[in-house]
Parts: C-alpha cells; structure tokens; sequence
C-alpha cells in the first residue's frame, strides 16, 4: 500500500498541530509523527487510495483558522515507509516498566517488558498520546489469566504488552490488511505465538466475552461501536477507549457508555489527548 505524506509547517504549534490532527484523522490519516527538530511540524499520512487533496486544501485553507500553515503532499512508496519511520523514530520508555523499540535499538536492562516495534505503516508506537496513555493504564491492570480484545490494534503493541502482562486469550482486529500483517510480524519478533489476530472491524469479534477491552480508534468509530463492545464485555469487565479529546469528546464517550451500562472510572490526560476506563457492573 502506497501513502501520501502531509507535511503541514504551523506559525505556532499550540493548539493548531492537536486540531488538525483531529480534522485530518476523520480524514483518513492513521499516523503521525512530529518533526524532529521543528515543533510547528506536524507529518501525517493517509493511504493513497483514501487522500483526496480537495478535502485536505479544504482543511487547511478554508476554515479561516487564526494561524498560518504551509502545507505539501509527497507519495511515499510501500517500500520506502520504513526508512521515513526510522528516520522519525526513538525508543519510549513509559512508567519506567515498559520499553519500546525498533528491532535497530538496543534493548536496556532489567526491564519488565521489553516490546519490539516495527510499524510498516501500522498506527501503534507510543510515540503518540493515546497510545502511551493506554500503555499506562495496561501497566496498572492486572491481566494474569484475563481475556483482552484489542480493537483497531495497529502494530499489536497494545496486545502484545497484554499477553507479556499474563492476559490470555488475547484477540487482536484491525481493518487496515498492513495493520493485520504487521501484527503478525510483531507478534514473531516478540515471541508470541498464540494471539488470535483477524482482519476486520467490530462485526467481526468473535462469539464470547471478553474481560478487557481496549479501543484506541477515534471519536466516531468509538461512538459507532461502543454497543457492540458492551455486548462483548463480561459482567464486571473494564474497556479502555482512547482516540479522542479532553473537549468536548470525553463527555459524548461517556454518555455514550452509559446507555449500555458501562460506568466511567477514570480517564488519563496528555496534550488534551485522553484515554478513558469504564467498567460493566453486574446488575
């Protein structure tokens, strides 16, 4: 699959560089990486097959934002991702616990868990909020002998960490076929060899419930799906959501959970990017 890369320059990053990640993400852009040595630098990329440049022109010049943005469009070949993504990436080290790396890294002693990444154009390297935010929470979590299902799971890295914290059966779904094959390849690198992985979207969950669900997606595939989630989530189980905003996102999830029993805990906040815990209650 070839990408288009959206290279966007802003006068000033806060809070133009969330915003339009939001926009371009309901767009269908699935990654995105800050420039290294510029913060007003944004760098975002949509499947070929999916980037219209009239819908993105529009975007960007005709919403009369309060700030000025340069904006380019470059395609980049399937074969040549990698080498633009090692070129954006370092390791994350999240809580102290949980490191994550490119196989082109040197992992770091006395770790407790030690995650081998390479995206393949696969949304999913803790680089972003919400992936680090849904990693703090699963470091919280005890998964020993939990079933999780990971909806929208990119790399797997969400996953995967569950199955190296205990968790089994872990089921993996992404509807993007690079996704789905880049989970596998991830799965390998880190040793895992029992993980269910299906290409597809939430009609395809299989028949049972689950103990943990995480849902890192965005705000309208979330409010879209949350009912079919709750069926598949045991009585008592928790399910974890992250792709969205502080304002004015939160508060539809919420009530949006609320209308099929699933009651908010807690939520996480980084960069205005939020990730919430709700729980199904025995009633």
């Amino acid at each position: 699959m070839d990408y288009i890369e959206i290279k966007l320059t802003f006068s000033e990053a806060d809070p133009w560089k969330e915003i339009f990640t939001t926009l371009l993400s309901e767009e269908g852009c699935d990654s995105f990486m800050d420039g290294e040595d510029d913060n007003n630098l944004l760098l975002a990329y949509i499947p070929l097959e999916k980037f219209d440049e009239k819908k993105i022109l529009d975007i960007i010049y005709h919403h009369h934002f309060d700030v000025k943005c340069e904006a380019s469009f470059s395609k980049i070949e399937s074969q040549d991702w990698n080498a633009v993504w090692e070129s954006n990436y370092a390791p994350v080290f999240i809580a102290d616990k949980c490191f994550i790396r490119a196989p082109f890294h040197e992992p770091i002693k006395n770790v407790a868990y030690d995650i081998v990444i390479e995206p393949k154009m696969s949304f999913g390297t803790a680089h972003h909020e919400t992936t680090s935010l849904m990693i703090e929470y699963l470091l919280e979590e005890d998964l020993q002998g939990k079933s999780v299902l990971d909806m929208g799971s990119g790399t797997g890295i969400l996953a995967i960490l569950s199955h190296k914290k205990g968790a089994t059966p872990v089921t993996a779904i992404d509807n993007d076929d690079w996704a789905y094959r880049n989970n596998l390849e991830n799965n390998e690198r880190n040793h895992i060899e029992n993980m269910q992985v299906i290409h597809g979207d939430a009609r395809n969950i299989p028949n049972i419930q689950y103990d943990i669900i995480l849902a890192n997606i965005n705000r309208n595939i979330l409010l879209n799906d949350i009912p079919i989630y709750a069926a598949a989530l045991q009585k008592n189980g928790s399910i974890f959501l992250s792709g969205f905003y502080k304002e004015p996102d939160l508060e539809l999830i919420k009530e949006k959970c609320l209308q099929y029993n699933l009651h908010f805990i807690s939520h996480k906040e980084k960069n205005k990017w939020v990730a919430a815990k709700c729980k199904r209650y025995l009633l």
